[in-house]
């Protein structure tokens, strides 16, 4: 036997006979410590599966949407494509870390309902060991690791907007424009949807105004009411948006709209053929786009847990209809089923399911994606060729029109007796989730109220800035550069060089 283990016998010895002598002193420390409730601590599963989600949800931006949108415009304009999606993504990406997540994700004073201050201005305050609020009492995750999967949102939504006015608009314009719309639309709408204090603070309100007498004291009600009410204007409402319907797809739909309107058609449309170029990148595209909105959706539960499990499957089944809708409705009414239209349909569905995606059943999200796909090839055939607008990927007819679908389906797929999830009401009983009073009218009527909102928010003020910028630098290209392509006119440099 080692020296070392002869001398913990030994020691080991006394010790068992000085307890022998003084029984009392095995059953209590020297020093009786404070018991305090101990701070919750991040899962490393929950972390793990957030930073999985966040890493998906870039993967949407680059490549995904950067070559669903690439190879659908002509060859002549790929590469201004891939370029403007990768530069919006760069440029929000240190807006956010600068000012956009302290604007989305913080108190905003008297303007509190509409957008936050600058509190985390350059994540001021943020260490490795800061944490943010998930939608469980107890349960956080690192606020770094939020952070970094709300900025992917944030990245995302201009650059679908890109879309609508595809290879007319220049690309200094499209910088600019960017910029104002991320600070003035995007961080308010975020803020306004999805900031509020989280369920432990929900819930030690409610159990501290218990504690007080209930309602019937006014100090204790005044301060439980401060409480409650340090959140955004949608999210006071009761407006139902799991992982972004009104946030990014409304909101980038309706500005994409105006965008194409405001810079009007492209040189030859209806006339010359605007066909894609490689419907093999788009594919590729598109694929990527599903992949990663698992990220997008499961991600936006900001755990891992059943209700992530559900918006996982909702993701699927939502898009798997939604492509076979389109497919089936374009076969019938010209006579042959397109890939385009499938892998269209499949983007419809994702959208479509995105607000729904932790509030709805699979069954009922079948039923929405079966739903979208028919109601988008409509709007993206039939309705814009009737009105004549230019919507060059059918950023308004994919995006909007699939977001409002969503929105107002989540109101009614939520409701328990079709499957659905329930509405969670964390001051009922604090400390446990239950379910909150529904009523499918009330709630109806709370998600049109927020889409109707999003879409004169994003609408208007996506309107004056369009016209800023084209007052300033101008939003077109000349006809010269269009003909020409914006690769070329743009960059300096061509997709293709054979």
């Amino acid at each position: 036997m080692k020296p070392r283990n002869l001398l913990a016998l030994g020691l080991g010895g006394a010790a068992l006979g000085l307890l022998l002598v003084e029984p009392s002193l095995a059953q209590a420390p020297a020093v009786e410590p404070a018991v305090t409730a101990a701070a919750p601590v991040p899962n490393k599963g929950d972390t793990a599966w957030m930073l999985i989600s966040a890493v998906l949800v870039l993967l949407m931006t680059v490549p995904g949407l950067a070559l669903f949108y690439g190879g659908l415009v002509r060859t002549k304009n790929m590469l201004s494509v891939l370029t403007q999606v990768f530069a919006i993504a760069s440029i929000v990406c240190l807006l956010w870390v600068t000012y956009g997540y302290s604007l989305a994700f913080t108190n905003g004073g008297g303007l509190n309902d509409f957008v936050g201050g600058f509190s985390k201005a350059f994540l001021k305050g943020v260490d490795p060991n800061s944490v943010a609020a998930t939608f469980s009492n107890g349960v956080v995750i690192p606020e770094y690791v939020y952070i970094c999967f709300q900025m992917t949102f944030a990245m995302i939504t201009p650059g679908l907007i890109v879309g609508a006015f595809a290879e007319r608009m220049k690309f200094s314009a499209l910088v600019v424009f960017t910029i104002l719309w991320v600070t003035l639309i995007y961080f308010p709408m975020a803020h306004m949807v999805w900031y509020w204090g989280g369920p432990d603070v929900f819930a030690d309100a409610a159990r501290k105004l218990a504690a007080a007498g209930g309602e019937a004291n006014a100090a204790a009600k005044a301060e439980y009411d401060a409480v409650i009410g340090d959140a955004g204007m949608l999210f006071k409402w009761g407006a139902l948006d799991f992982a972004g319907g009104t946030v990014v797809h409304i909101n980038a739909g309706i500005a994409g709209l105006v965008g194409c309107l405001m810079l009007g058609k492209r040189i030859g449309y209806g006339r010359d053929l605007l066909a894609p170029h490689s419907l093999t990148m788009t594919t590729i595209g598109a694929s990527l786009l599903w992949v990663g909105w698992f990220g997008f959706n499961a991600g936006s539960n900001l755990e891992a847990n059943g209700t992530t499990g559900l918006a996982m499957i909702n993701t699927f089944v939502a898009t798997a209809a939604a492509a076979v809708s389109w497919l089936f409705v374009e076969w019938a009414a010209k006579g042959k089923p397109s890939l385009l239209g499938m892998l269209s349909g499949a983007i419809a569905g994702l959208v479509a399911v995105t607000p729904a995606a932790g509030f709805a059943g699979p069954m009922g999200s079948i039923v929405l994606g079966l739903v979208a796909g028919a109601a988008c090839f409509v709007m993206c055939s039939t309705v814009k060729n009737a009105l004549g607008y230019d919507d060059s990927l059918d950023v308004f007819g994919v995006h909007c029109i699939g977001g409002i679908i969503g929105a107002l389906a989540t109101g009614i797929l939520v409701s328990t007796d079709l499957g659905g999830a329930g509405i969670p009401d964390y001051t009922t009983k604090p400390g446990e989730l239950t379910l909150g009073a529904y009523d499918m009218m009330a709630q109806l009527i709370v998600q049109a109220k927020a889409v109707g909102f999003t879409i004169l928010w994003s609408g208007i003020g996506s309107a004056i800035l369009y016209k800023l910028v084209d007052l300033t630098i101008g939003l077109r290209v000349t006809q010269e550069e269009e003909r020409e392509g914006l690769d070329i006119a743009d960059h300096g440099e061509r997709a293709y060089n054979y």
